[in-house]
């Protein structure tokens, strides 16, 4: 029986996608996915159709660390309308209550310093979240309302960066899972004339900097100078990746020599000196350290290996 013919190729990294506008966040995976000729490609937290901005696509071996990028913080500039209410809090969606804007500036100051902090928050009903299986969107696309828990989030920082008549912008710094078209609403109900957004963008995954983003059409005008100088595309598309331990770049850091280093790969927990009394940790090793994956120091204070690095892929 022949070999299986691999559906694309093993490249490892981290992209920093500009999602557009109009495409959901699978959407721009798939075209990363395809532009790259990757075999396996995973995004980590969806942006809204409506919404643009950051979204870290890990590439290869770095998806076994993508949920590291989902754990982490968030910010996002945000724009709204006052005076309108959506059934889906942003512009997607069909105006339920029209409201006369009465807000003055230090009303709408105090009432957004009661986001700051800790706080509940119930998830919108046109959210990706599941209940029985089923995604919320899909109920609330049938007219179908569920019951749904409040979460705990936090808004590190939300300052107003601009207000006129009848619309507000801010820049959002908060904690994963937080929806900001359900700030935007409640925001809206706090002031008495509702509000939804109109635009949505991320700037902030982590510690990634919106400078090493690239958009769909520089990743397309690539693949094409690719063409037009008769090369492999991967040499103009991979220098963009970066490393796959940015994912998981908060972690402390324990270096491993390749003895002990090969014991880990085996999925033995190890004795290292200097390690962390516990949590997590990211494992490196030899003289470039190498990155080869993320442990948890256990009870025992042995580094016991969690998500690892498939070194012989390539």
């Amino acid at each position: 029986m022949g070999r299986q013919r691999r559906r694309g190729r093993p490249v490892d990294g981290v992209l920093l996608l500009d999602k557009p506008t109009g495409i959901t966040s699978n959407d721009a995976l798939q075209k990363v996915k395809r532009i790259y000729f990757a075999e396996k490609a995973g995004h980590t937290g969806a942006l809204d159709p409506l919404a643009t901005g950051m979204l870290p696509i890990c590439l290869g071996e770095a998806t076994k660390f993508s949920q590291f990028l989902l754990d982490s913080d968030k910010r996002y500039r945000v724009i709204a309308k006052l005076g309108e209410r959506t059934n889906t809090s942003d512009a997607d969606g069909e105006v339920i209550q029209t409201r006369e804007v009465k807000v003055d500036r230090g009303l709408l100051e105090r009432c957004i310093a009661k986001f700051r902090g800790e706080t509940d928050q119930i998830p919108s009903m046109f959210s990706a979240l599941k209940y029985q299986g089923k995604p919320l969107y899909e109920y609330a696309r049938e007219g179908i309302e569920v019951p749904r828990e409040s979460r705990k989030i936090t808004v590190y920082s939300i300052e107003l960066l601009r207000f006129s008549a009848d619309e507000i912008e801010m820049e959002v710094h908060c904690s994963k899972g937080t929806y900001i078209r359900t700030i935007i609403d409640d925001l809206g109900e706090m002031l008495g004339c509702g509000a939804h957004v109109t635009m949505l963008r991320r700037i902030g995954v982590s510690k990634y900097p919106m400078a090493r983003v690239v958009t769909l059409e520089q990743l397309e005008a690539l693949l094409e100078q690719a063409r037009e100088q008769e090369i492999q595309p991967r040499e103009l598309l991979d220098p963009l990746l970066l490393p796959m331990d940015t994912a998981v770049q908060d972690l402390p850091e324990v270096f491993l020599i390749p003895q002990v280093a090969s014991y880990v790969m085996q999925g033995q927990a190890v004795k290292v000196p200097n390690a962390p009394d516990s949590g997590l940790v990211r494992m490196v090793t030899g003289e470039t350290r190498e990155f080869i994956g993320v442990a948890e120091m256990n009870a025992e204070g042995m580094v016991a290996p969690k998500r690892l690095v498939n070194r012989q892929q390539g």
